[in-house]
């Protein structure tokens, strides 16, 4: 294995980002009886606010978040529980992400429904939280 030096190197006191762009997953999750019942897909997007320096130089996982793991625990927030409000289940979700991972930082959370019960023509509608560890 070839060692990077670490002269090339240096920390800013902006906070490094990993992205989880474009999970989807099936829930029932919204204000409409058919959302409740039916359900359908909603779109999450996920940064999280990390400090990768460590991983950046050791390359070992456990120096950095596993994103794999966070896409679980929100894959499990919008599968497993129902909730009227959009806002409430990405609120859900930060609160997760903070308690299981705790190197995280900030979290910008946005989810989106493709096909809500409204009438009219649009890509998509959705909410986006910014959240920071206090």
């Amino acid at each position: 294995m070839r060692k990077v030096s670490q002269t090339f190197f240096f920390v800013t006191n902006n906070m490094d980002k990993i992205h989880l762009k474009g999970c989807r997953f099936y829930g029932y999750h919204g204000a409409f009886a058919e959302e409740q019942t039916l359900g359908q897909i909603f779109v999450v997007d996920c940064t999280l606010s990390v400090d990768l320096t460590k991983a950046s130089y050791s390359d070992r996982l456990e120096d950095t978040v596993h994103y794999g793991l966070v896409f679980e625990a929100i894959k499990k927030q919008v599968e497993e529980n129902k909730y009227i409000l959009i806002e409430r289940l990405a609120g859900a979700i930060c609160q997760d992400i903070f308690e299981q991972f705790l190197p995280v930082q900030a979290i910008t959370l946005k989810i989106s429904k493709e096909n809500p019960p409204i009438n009219g023509h649009y890509d998509s509608v959705g909410i986006e939280l910014e959240r920071e560890r206090v």
